[in-house]
């Protein structure tokens, strides 16, 4: 997943992100960082992985809303490796991970990315999010502009 996890951010974020960032990034530090989140994770969070025969091309995690709105999730990562997109495994994922939350309880879903991620930004809205106003946040070699997208009602994606 560490693998997965660096190769998609370098081939989804050069130009998005500073590429000394993007070239520094570890994938033995992000195997850690996985390893203490699959190990230990929260009552209410999940990860979910697809894979090929050549790996693992794409994976999503999740679990309640940074927001801490009750009845809200939040997917925090969901990636897919380039060679993979377009075969309809982000929306898998996506819809996945939409029904093991609603299985939880949860109400409605969120996830975000940056303003500037025109792709995913179209994705999300394929799938029906609605996109909150830009915001900044804190980021990787200074600030950048995160877009949240909602699912009001998260049985829209779980029907």
């Amino acid at each position: 997943m560490a693998q997965t996890h660096v190769a998609a951010w370098r081939e989804s974020y050069r130009g998005l992100i500073a590429d000394s960032y993007l070239d520094r990034m570890s994938v033995p530090i992000h195997a850690r960082r996985f390893e203490r989140a699959l190990i230990r994770p929260g009552p209410h969070d999940a990860t979910l992985a697809a894979a090929d025969r050549s790996g693992i091309v794409g994976y999503a995690s999740g679990g309640p809303s940074r927001t801490r709105k009750p009845g809200e999730a939040e997917i925090h990562t969901l990636y897919v490796r380039l060679a993979a997109q377009r075969q309809g495994l982000g929306a898998r994922l996506l819809i996945a991970m939409a029904r093991i939350f609603a299985d939880q309880g949860a109400r409605s879903l969120m996830i975000s990315t940056l303003r500037d991620n025109l792709p995913a930004r179209g994705f999300y809205e394929h799938m029906g999010g609605q996109a909150e106003p830009p915001r900044r946040e804190p980021g990787p070699g200074g600030t950048v502009f995160e877009v949240s997208y909602m699912w009001p009602d998260i049985q829209a994606l779980v029907q």
